[in-house]
């Protein structure tokens, strides 16, 4: 093979597969979520306001259980529980066309997130588990791309479905991503084990002689970096929101730019992920990665908070450029959140810790979508600089939380603090 090409692949064959699961997943997840909102109203027989309600009661049990469902994968395997629970999601998807009324609606919703949650902090574990400490951050990058990939083929099946404008498409639209999805579940059982493979391969992981085992809500350093990581992950409710609706309510720019914006972040996505994630392999360079995305952030505050007053092309260069700045803090997000998620997380418990990590970042963007909606619509300039100095905030408390994890860690394991970095 090309050189050239080798370079666009993931670096090992592993992270190959995992990437190709990636886009199987988010074809699945992708087609269904495109027509969701039309499928919930006309074929549920759903309002705006249900819908929102019972998906909020669903990420509420989601929270409250996702770090015992973090400690079951532990006790029982991640790639066990990973594809267990992926197996529940794919068949779940064969009931939807049965279901009618509010209360069918919140019992299902509220089972595939919990279920979702499970298998989430299962493939985080098993994702770190099975890469060694140089090429975890590398190979979520490209995992991630590959979920761009998946997410816009997912989009475009979705957008079909919806173009036929027929209640008897969109109905059974669910199957396919059962299908696809159910795929995915049997992919899963024939990758690797990660179980028992885990080493002392950072210089906080050595746990052999650790004391007696607690709650990993007692790291408060983890939960705390996890809870600021969580605020620097809001760039996505700039992204899907609140530019969005800036954009329509408050500037003269054309609505079809919002289409462009929306390819233009899923093609910087897919192109610049793996480049933002280099160096963040430590919690030096993850903390590096985590200044440059809240400095990305608060730019992109700054330029879109001027095209309340600018007009024509102006405004749609400077829209432009403020979802390409928010773009940035997207992707340096995430490649600080894999370096500090690996460097800071016991290895015998990392579904645990990823659990915990879910804890804190919803604690940390769940009031995002109220609160920073009605401060740019409503208070404007004043607004978009009170949710710069938000993420700013957050930008500099992360450091001292990622540094409280990592001296939490060398105390359970005094050992790993003689090895080298």
């Amino acid at each position: 093979m090309p050189t050239w090409i080798e370079r666009l692949l993931p670096p090992n064959p592993i992270a190959r597969r995992l990437s190709f699961q990636s886009i199987l997943f988010a074809i699945g997840q992708g087609a269904f979520l495109t027509g969701s909102a039309v499928f919930f109203t006309h074929i549920v027989g759903l309002s705006a306001a249900q819908v929102g309600l019972g998906l909020t009661i669903a990420g509420l049990a989601s929270f409250a259980l996702a770090v015992p469902s973090g400690r079951l994968a532990d006790k029982v395997g991640t790639k066990r529980l990973w594809a267990i629970t992926s197996s529940i999601d794919a068949a779940l998807f064969l009931v939807w066309p049965w279901l009618e009324g509010f209360g069918q609606f919140v019992a299902m919703v509220v089972v595939l997130e919990v279920v979702g949650t499970a298998g989430y902090t299962a493939f985080g574990a098993y994702s770190l588990n099975v890469f060694s400490r140089e090429d975890r951050v590398r190979s979520q990058a490209f995992m991630r791309s590959a979920l761009n990939i998946g997410f816009t083929i997912g989009a475009l099946i979705g957008g079909l479905a919806l173009a036929t404008n027929s209640d008897s498409v969109i109905r059974w639209m669910p199957v396919l991503p059962a299908l696809v999805l159910a795929v995915n579940a049997f992919l899963i059982t024939r990758l690797p084990d990660a179980e028992g493979e885990v080493e002392a391969t950072s210089d906080v992981e050595a746990l052999a002689d650790a004391p007696k085992r607690t709650s990993v809500l007692r790291n408060r350093g983890y939960v705390a970096m996890s809870f600021f990581d969580g605020v620097l992950g809001t760039n996505q409710v700039l992204l899907n929101v609140v530019i969005p609706l800036w954009l329509v309510q408050e500037t003269d720019a054309p609505r079809v730019l919002l289409a462009w914006l929306f390819g233009t972040n899923t093609v910087l996505a897919v192109l610049l992920q793996v480049p933002a994630s280099r160096g963040s392999e430590t919690v030096n360079g993850a903390l590096r990665a985590a200044r440059i995305s809240t400095g990305f952030m608060v730019l992109s505050c700054f330029v879109v908070m001027v095209t309340h007053d600018t007009l024509g092309w102006t405004t749609i260069v400077l829209v432009w450029l403020g979802h390409v700045t928010v773009t940035g803090a997207e992707l340096f997000e995430s490649a600080s959140h894999w370096g500090l998620s690996s460097e800071l997380s016991e290895p015998a418990r990392r579904a645990e810790y990823q659990g915990a990590g879910h804890v804190g970042g919803t604690l940390g963007s769940v009031w995002a979508p109220a609160l920073f909606t009605f401060l740019a619509m409503e208070w404007g300039t004043s607004g978009w600089l009170v949710i710069a100095a938000i993420v700013t905030v957050a930008g500099i408390g992360i450091h001292p939380a990622a540094r409280a994890a990592e001296r939490y860690l060398v105390t359970r394991a005094p050992q790993s603090a003689e090895r080298p970095a």
